[in-house]
């Protein structure tokens, strides 16, 4: 009976390439909350040669099964859009899709991959052609340090993914000689499979009423011992997503997530163009807002931020870019913003700090 082999770091670099060889298959260690999901004790579907854990946005804990063609497509096509095989650096915690991707396309190309910390202090530089992938955090505080900065425009390309970019990074980036590459997709996908807008060679991006849709190799083979989960979001080769996007000039632009519209008082408010505003204004990390039950509103639009920001800044700042009625009408500030261990701001944890910090927040 085939059995995942937990495994961390650099032993993942060996079990990979077994597993994609045919052998045993792999899963990351993942946070002890999320390990459950991986139910080590069960038989492992058939075709698996990797297993990532993901909570998504939700906070339900789920397993993802990625087959050994799926990650070699996704290798590959990455290495076709990129301009060829190469090393890579990994700053990114292997536990999650990004950062066992950057090993896999090592492993499918047979190059070298290395380590570092994810503040990029240990940056290496190149010695030939080399890959690095990031999330948008981590090249905001690089692009910030002036020896990191240079050690970065040295790197063939720097793939960006995660979360969307804070307004001006990329331009910043590109600034100081940093070939950014913004990569759009999801653990269900082998991480990445649109690049800057265009999807890799062999992806299908799939339209329904703004609801993203990828299709094609790169698709996992379905969640862990959940098969009802599985036929909701998997159709054939088609990973049905909960973002949003449209089509600007040939490229894809991802908008939120399906449940970011919701209506305030009878008026429909988008809350991922409510967010960008607040990055814009204020920084990227400064404010988050959310949508929360409301008996006179319906839902109520509101922020955390852990400045001393005041509502009536927030609001004078916000009303000329979004209207009175997609501004956030309460504002609370908590010790200090949640992150994820992908640098992401842990949205559903500062949700529950919301509900802890208590009525004595700035409200209108």
């Amino acid at each position: 009976m085939v059995r995942l082999r937990l495994l961390s770091g650099s032993a993942l670099v060996d079990g990979l390439a077994l597993a994609l060889a045919g052998g045993d298959p792999v899963a990351p260690v993942p946070e002890s909350r999320l390990l459950p999901a991986l139910a080590v004790d069960r038989p492992v579907e058939e075709g698996a040669a990797a297993v990532v854990t993901t909570s998504g946005t939700t906070g339900d804990p789920k397993a993802v099964v990625l087959g050994a063609a799926a990650i070699r497509f996704s290798a590959g096509a990455t290495h076709e859009r990129l301009g060829g095989p190469a090393d890579w650096v990994c700053a990114l915690p292997t536990q999650h899709v990004a950062g066992l991707m950057t090993i896999a396309r090592a492993v499918v190309a047979g190059t070298s991959v290395s380590f570092v910390a994810p503040d990029l202090h240990d940056l290496p530089r190149p010695e030939g052609r080399t890959y690095l992938s990031l999330v948008a955090a981590q090249l905001d505080r690089a692009l910030g340090q002036p020896e990191v900065r240079a050690t970065l425009a040295d790197y063939a390309a720097v793939l960006v993914g995660g979360s969307a970019m804070p307004p001006g990074l990329r331009e910043h980036a590109a600034d100081q000689g940093v070939r950014i590459v913004a990569t759009y997709g999801m653990s269900e996908t082998c991480g990445g499979c649109v690049y800057d807008g265009v999807p890799l060679d062999g992806v299908r991006v799939e339209l329904d009423q703004e609801r993203i849709s990828l299709g094609g190799p790169m698709a996992f083979l379905g969640y862990r011992l959940r098969p009802e989960l599985t036929r909701k979001v998997l159709d054939g080769d088609l990973v049905r997503t909960n973002d949003r996007g449209r089509w600007a000039e040939g490229r894809l632009t991802v908008l939120g997530r399906t449940d970011d519209v919701v209506i305030t008082g009878g008026s429909n408010v988008d809350l991922a163009v409510v967010q960008r505003a607040c990055d814009v204004e204020f920084g990227g990390g400064t404010v988050v807002v959310f949508a929360v039950p409301d008996q006179r509103w319906g839902a109520r639009v509101v922020a955390l931020t852990a400045t001393a920001l005041s509502l009536e800044e927030l609001r004078d700042r916000l009303v000329p870019r979004l209207g009175p009625s997609g501004v956030p009408r309460e504002l609370r500030r908590v010790a200090g913003m949640a992150y994820t261990s992908m640098g992401k701001i842990d949205k559903a944890a500062l949700l529950r700090s919301w509900y802890e910090v208590g009525e004595h927040g700035d409200t209108v």
